[in-house]
């Protein structure tokens, strides 16, 4: 089912679209098996019927960019979607930054806002992820990250399969913070997302905006993404 709206993507488009963003989400490789099970879910339903996980995350970049084609709208708005993806859990990783830095060669685009994000990059140490800001809050990324929030904003939701990989992608609320214990001991603690990621308006502007694309336009039943 795609909707009764028409897309202006065509088949090939989103397939390598979405390719592109599954890859992405295995950059890093942090994937737990609920997350793994929603990748294989989307990939099932919005891709092709028996494709391997990992056959549909493996696309090189300059696959991405000829299967989108030569408009830099296209292009520009795909980059959007696969920032989204980056950063949906919370952290932004060196892996992540350079796939999205290779993305950006193949399609001939140049986002100086993408500088800004590096300074979200996470660390890495024996216990996991660390905040370089910690403590510092939100209020520390705003003036660094404003291009880059008011770039977010401007993507517009025109697909079907694209508003329902982004509503199954980003959490419908704000994850509670958690503790993370290995054999009994608490190995980090991770804040609540909303703390975590300076960007997360702007992914639930998104998720939003998706919810009533699919709702009103499309007249799908979003209950399942609720």
């Amino acid at each position: 089912m795609t909707g009764a709206v028409p897309s202006p993507y065509s088949n090939q488009q989103i397939s390598v679209w979405l390719r592109g963003l599954l890859a992405l989400a295995w950059a890093d490789g942090n994937f737990d098996e609920q997350e793994k099970a929603l990748i294989s879910d989307l990939t099932e339903l919005e891709l092709a019927p028996k494709t391997e996980l990992e056959g549909a995350a493996h696309i090189m970049p300059e696959a991405v960019a000829e299967g989108l084609g030569d408009d830099p709208k296209t292009a520009e708005n795909f980059l959007r979607t696969a920032v989204m993806v980056a950063i949906a859990d919370g952290t932004y990783s060196a892996a992540e930054d350079r796939l999205l830095q290779e993305y950006c060669t193949a399609l001939n685009l140049q986002p100086a806002v993408l500088d800004s994000l590096r300074h979200t990059l996470t660390e890495m140490s024996e216990g996991g992820p660390v905040d370089r800001f910690a403590g510092l809050g939100n209020d520390h990324y705003l003036p660094v990250l404003a291009p880059m929030q008011e770039w977010l904003d401007g993507l517009e939701v025109q697909d079907p399969r694209l508003a329902r990989f982004l509503c199954k992608m980003i959490p419908p609320q704000c994850p509670f913070e958690r503790d993370v214990v290995l054999f009994g001991r608490k190995i980090v603690h991770i804040p609540a997302m909303c703390k975590l990621n300076p960007l997360y308006e702007q992914l639930v502007g998104l998720r939003f905006r998706a919810l009533s694309y699919l709702a009103d336009d499309c007249g799908e039943d979003v209950t399942p993404y609720c």
